[in-house]
């Protein structure tokens, strides 16, 4: 097991080449954190649950753990966990009658001390990247459903910046409240903006409602020294310049094979923005061992020369991924 250095992952994000190969993962699981250390995983979002998944990443080669700083949170009506279902579900604001009745929940009332207790059980070397809960469009969606915002779009404009500015100076806050945290290394901001074939609104809409907030989250970020990550699915090819350019984000991660594979995608944006995981949750999930442990490595050479790369998956660890070929994936790293 080698041991964590954060600054080795810092230098990815600063898209250079760093001292050795390199990983990166937005979040495992709990079976996995139980297979990686033989301790019970507790309950997502516990104590218990982050603490174990610490030493999962540390055991794994990761550099950091990712951790949310607080529970805050923007309520919504229950929802059905199933495995698929519609963007629509748990709609709360459909006009400014229901707008009136929300009840917005601050970032201040939230505890933080959490960051405090995570930096107690840090390994030597490693740090914290914290993510939020969940992101502007993200939330905007979750509270709104995703039809009712486009017929909103057009019928209640006003409405819909409301609720974006409602959200989005929430999250700047949650970010401003533990960026300068000392076990806090970079944040990522975790918004999903895309189908498999187009942004989920227009680019235009993405710049009018959605990226003056993540402009601010990203100069939140760069005004403590800390790099930010955008974390999002989708086709983002009409927003990569703005993503890139204008809102400045130091990394991207969530790819798809589908969409545009990790390689093409690494030697299109090379030394512009550093290029995160990116081998295809599918892939990971069906190849074998030994293709994983394949792909992985020819990836790891790609980017030897020009850095701003660590190794991942394109979106993070499910709970049916099979182990083996998660440890596959790994040992491209770990064995190389």
């Amino acid at each position: 097991m080698r041991k964590p250095d954060y600054t080795q992952i810092l230098k990815v994000l600063n898209k250079q080449v760093p001292d050795r190969p390199t990983l990166f993962e937005f979040f495992l699981n709990g079976p996995l954190h139980e297979a990686i250390t033989g301790l019970p995983h507790g309950e997502w979002g516990s104590m218990e649950y982050t603490l174990t998944a610490m030493k999962a990443f540390e055991k794994a080669g990761y550099d950091y753990i990712t951790a949310e700083s607080s529970g805050f949170h923007f309520p919504t009506a229950d929802k059905d966990q199933l495995s698929t279902r519609s963007l629509n579900d748990g709609a709360t604001i459909t006009d400014w009658e229901s707008y009136k009745n929300y009840k917005w929940l601050e970032p201040e009332d939230f505890d933080t001390s959490r960051l405090d207790e995570y930096a107690k059980h840090l390994p030597d070397g490693m740090k914290i990247m914290v993510m939020g809960p969940c992101g502007v469009l993200e939330n905007v969606i979750a509270i709104v459903g995703y039809d009712n915002l486009c017929i909103m779009l057009y019928d209640e404009p006003e409405l819909v910046q409301q609720i974006f500015d409602d959200v989005g100076s929430r999250l700047l806050r949650y970010y401003q409240q533990c960026v300068g945290h000392p076990a806090v290394c970079a944040l990522i901001s975790n918004d999903d903006w895309g189908f498999k074939t187009q942004p989920m609104l227009s680019p235009a809409d993405m710049r009018k409602y959605v990226f003056p907030w993540h402009r601010k989250i990203v100069a939140t970020g760069h005004a403590h020294g800390k790099p930010v990550i955008l974390h999002s699915c989708g086709m983002l090819e009409d927003l990569m310049d703005d993503i890139i350019d204008d809102l400045k984000y130091d990394a991207k991660h969530s790819y798809e094979d589908t969409i545009l594979p990790i390689e093409e995608s690494y030697e299109k944006y090379k030394g512009r923005i550093a290029l995160l995981g990116g081998l295809d949750v599918g892939f990971v999930c069906t190849a074998t061992p030994e293709e994983i442990t394949a792909r992985g490595k020819a990836m790891l050479e790609r980017a030897a020369k020009d850095g701003g790369y660590a190794l991942g998956t394109g979106n993070s660890i499910p709970w049916y991924m099979p182990h083996e070929n998660y440890f596959a994936m790994i040992d491209a790293v770990r064995k190389g």
